[in-house]
């Protein structure tokens, strides 16, 4: 398969109908490196909302089990979007993800923030740091994933757009993003997870490369400093000679697992497993009628 075969078959696809394969040709085919480096930003800057991370740090999930909450977070995800999110798999994470957010008081516009870093972060990163940069049915089906989710979360307000999604974050950040302790102890379990994936003595360079890569607004909401310039340009420098170095590969090959690879389930998962332990106390509940609804229903492109 020639390195741009993908991309030419995502071309001919229709992202409203076919949002759910463009994406898994995205997470796990073109850019599966790249998109989880998108998602880990995006995690990190809801960090930045005190609103938001003061919740987080109350449950202590991110200092007891930082790599179960990421993965599963991406799991769930996964399991809403592989078959449609009217699909009886796609129904049951999202009555699942819905009980696990119906414990607490969260208001709607920080569950569409949080569901827009997810749209925006991954573009932003790949449009930065991929071998090359998301075509226009890559970032409509992206924008789909993001307006399915809010459909069956019943989030209220979502874009219909991606431009939408990021002058909607773009917006609550200027507004929202401010330093609190909370902050930097979620930021901190965060980047611990992180720095876990590589040996031992690499692992503060790891954190420092990590840090580099963020941007003021959020560092200062985090409570680092900016780091300096050389460092800044050696992590982008990096990054962007990877980009090149994987243009050259050849295509990543069709057999190899087109499945999450999650280091906290290396057997395998249920959704049951995914999620705080108490989240699999209590039957599953159906999804509203009009939940479900919205959800099956087709996304017209129009303004936001």
């Amino acid at each position: 398969m020639g390195r741009y075969s993908r991309l030419r078959e995502v071309r001919r696809m229709d992202p409203t109908r076919d949002y759910a394969e463009i994406l898994r040709l995205i997470t796990q085919y073109e850019f599966p490196w790249d998109y989880r480096q998108g998602v880990s930003i995006a995690f990190l800057r809801d960090f930045g909302v005190p609103r938001i991370s003061v919740l987080l740090d109350r449950t202590q999930e991110f200092e007891r089990a930082g790599q179960k909450r990421y993965d599963d977070t991406v799991l769930i995800g996964y399991e809403m979007a592989r078959d449609g999110f009217d699909s009886a798999r796609g129904r049951a994470a999202a009555r699942h993800l819905n009980r696990i957010h119906g414990r607490y008081r969260i208001p709607n516009e920080d569950f569409l923030y949080v569901l827009a870093t997810t749209v925006v972060g991954p573009k932003r990163w790949i449009d930065r740091f991929g071998w090359r940069p998301l075509c226009a049915q890559e970032i409509e089906a992206l924008t789909q994933v993001g307006r399915k989710t809010a459909a069956v979360m019943g989030i209220e307000g979502a874009p219909v757009t991606y431009e939408g999604f990021e002058r909607l974050l773009d917006s609550y950040e200027e507004r929202m993003f401010a330093y609190d302790p909370a902050n930097r102890r979620v930021a901190n379990a965060t980047f611990r997870t992180m720095a876990s994936r590589y040996p031992r003595p690499v692992r503060p360079l790891a954190a420092r490369f990590s840090l580099a890569l963020l941007d003021e607004p959020l560092l200062r909401a985090l409570g680092f400093r900016v780091q300096p310039r050389p460092v800044r340009a050696a992590a982008s420098g990096a990054l962007r000679a990877r980009s090149r170095l994987v243009r050259l590969l050849p295509a990543r090959p069709g057999w190899l697992p087109s499945r999450p690879q999650p280091r906290s389930y290396p057997f395998g998962w249920r959704l049951d497993d995914l999620g705080p332990h108490w989240a699999r106390s209590r039957p599953l509940e159906p999804l509203p009628d009009e939940v479900r609804a919205a959800a099956a229903a087709p996304t017209a492109r129009k303004p936001s």
